[in-house]
C-alpha cells in the first residue's frame, strides 16, 4: 500500500510540474522579448539548459546516484525552482539580461540532468516494490501525463497570457516545481545490491537491445526538426502562419494519448526491441506522408499516427530498461536516455534551419522520414540475432533473486 501511495505522489508531482512547464512555454518568450527587446534572447534559457544535460555523462556520474530518495529529489527541485524564479524576479527588478538568462538556463539544466532520470528511477523502483510489471506501467503513465500536458498546456497558457497573466505564470511554474519536490519527500531510498557508480557505457554492457532502442529513438530526435521547424516554415510560406504546426502538434498529442492507452498491451506481447524499431520506422513513414500531402487535415492525421507509434516505442524502451536493470544501473541508463534525447534534439535543431533553407520544408520532411525509416530498417536487421533473456520473457524479474542489503546510512550535510 505504501508503494502505491509513493507512486501516486511521484506521478502527481511529475504531472503538475510538466503541465506548468507547458503553460509557461507560451509566457517565457514574451517576458524575455518585452524586457530585453531581443528576439535572439528568447531561446537562451532553453539553449543553456541543454548544455549540462548533454555534458552529464562527464560531470554527473556520481551526482545522479545521489538522487536516490524523495527528500534528495526535493532538494534538486528547490534548485530548479530558484533557476525558474530568477527570470520573473529579474524582470520585476529591471535586471533581466542575456547573462541572467544564460545563468538561469544553466542552473535549470543542472537540475533537469539530475531530477528527470532520478524521478524516473525512483518511480520504477517504487513500481518494483508495488508488484511485477508495475515499473514500466508507472513510467508509461508518467509519459502519458506528459503527453496530456502537451495537448492542453499551450492552450491554457495562451488563454492566461491573453488575460494578462504573463510573469505570474513563471512564478506559478517555480511554485509547481517546489510542490512536486514536496510530494516526493515521502518516497523511500532505493534498495540496491551494491554501491557502484557505473558509467553509461558500463551500464550498456550486456544490454545491446537498449542500445538499439536508443539508436532509433536518437535518430527520431535528430530528425524531429523537420516536423516542428518544417511545419512552421511551411505555414509561413503559404500565408497561414501557425496553422500547419498547430494541426500537426494537435494530431500528434491526440495520437500520443491514444498510444499511451494501448502501448502496454502491445509491448507485453511483442519483443520490445522490435516494437521500438518498427515504431520509429512507422513514424518516419508518417513524416514522408506529411511531405507529400501537405494540407492541414493530412498533417493532423499523419501527426496522430506518428504520435501513437512514438509512445509505443518509448514504452518498449522502458520495458528493456526496467526488466534488465535496477539501482545504480537503472539510474544511469535513464540518465543516458535523457542525454540521447536532448543531444539528438539539439543537433537536429542546430542543423535543421540551414537544411530547410536549402531544400525546403516539404523536402526536409521527406528526407527526415526516409532517414528515420532507413536507420530503423538497418537496426531491425542488426537486432534480429540479438536475443536476451529479459527481452524474450515478459515475466522476467528486474533483478536476480537473492538477498539485498540497504545502503549504509550516510551522515547528513549541513
Amino acid at each position: 500500500m505504501r508503494a502505491r501511495t509513493e507512486a501516486l505522489a511521484l506521478l502527481a508531482g511529475s504531472g503538475t510540474a510538466d503541465f506548468a512547464m507547458r503553460i509557461t512555454q507560451v509566457a517565457l518568450p514574451l517576458v524575455i522579448l518585452r524586457e530585453t527587446g531581443s528576439v535572439a534572447a528568447t531561446g537562451l534559457v532553453g539553449g543553456a539548459a541543454g548544455i549540462p544535460v548533454v555534458l552529464s555523462p562527464w560531470w554527473a556520474r556520481r551526482a545522479r546516484q545521489w538522487v536516490d530518495s524523495g527528500p534528495r529529489l526535493a532538494i534538486v527541485a528547490v534548485v530548479s525552482a530558484i533557476a525558474l524564479a530568477s527570470v520573473p524576479a529579474a524582470a520585476e527588478l529591471g535586471l533581466l539580461s542575456p547573462e541572467v538568462l544564460f545563468v538561469s538556463g544553466l542552473l535549470l539544466g543542472f537540475g533537469d540532468a539530475l531530477a528527470n532520470p532520478g524521478r524516473s528511477a525512483l518511480l520504477a523502483d517504487t513500481g518494483d516494490r508495488w508488484g511485477d510489471g508495475r515499473a514500466v506501467l508507472l513510467l508509461t503513465w508518467q509519459d502519458g501525463l506528459r503527453r496530456l500536458g502537451m495537448l492542453i498546456g499551450p492552450s491554457v497558457g495562451a488563454f492566461a497570457v491573453a488575460a494578462g497573466f504573463t510573469s505570474e505564470l513563471l512564478w506559478a511554474e517555480a511554485a509547481a516545481v517546489v510542490g512536486a519536490g514536496l510530494l516526493a519527500c515521502t518516497v523511500r531510498p532505493t534498495e540496491v545490491t551494491e554501491d557502484s557508480m557505473p558509467s553509461i557505457r558500463e551500464s550498456l554492457r550486456g544490454r545491446k537491445e537498449v542500445l538499439y532502442g536508443w539508436i532509433v529513438r536518437g535518430t527520431g530526435c535528430v530528425t524531429w526538426f523537420a516536423f516542428t521547424l518544417g511545419l512552421s516554415v511551411l505555414g509561413e510560406q503559404r500565408g497561414r502562419p501557425g496553422v500547419y504546426l498547430a494541426a500537426g502538434m494537435t494530431g500528434y498529442a491526440v495520437g500520443s494519448l491514444a498510444g499511451t492507452a494501448v502501448s502496454l498491451a502491445i509491448v507485453r506481447r511483442i519483443k520490445p526491441v522490435l516494437t521500438a524499431v518498427v515504431a520509429w520506422g512507422w513514424s518516419g513513414l508518417c513524416w514522408i506522408g506529411m511531405g507529400l500531402w501537405t494540407t492541414p487535415p493530412a498533417v493532423a492525421v499523419f501527426g496522430a499516427f506518428s504520435g501513437v507509434a512514438v509512445v509505443i516505442g518509448i514504452a518498449a524502451i522502458s520495458v528493456l530498461i526496467t526488466r534488465s536493470s535496477t539501482g545504480p544501473d537503472r539510474r544511469t541508463l535513464l540518465s543516458g536516455q535523457s542525454v540521447v534525447v536532448n543531444a539528438g534534439s539539439a543537433a537536429g535543431l542546430l542543423a535543421g534551419g540551414p537544411i530547410i533553407g536549402a531544400v525546403g520544408a516539404e523536402t526536409s520532411l521527406i528526407g527526415a522520414g526516409i532517414t528515420t525509416a532507413i536507420v530503423a530498417a538497418l537496426v531491425l536487421l542488426r537486432c534480429q540475432n540479438a536475443v536476451t533473456p529479459y527481452a524474450s520473457t515478459a515475466s522476467a524479474p528486474a533483478v536476480p533473486a537473492g538477498p539485498t542489503r540497504h545502503r549504509c546510512p550516510r551522515p547528513r550535510r549541513g
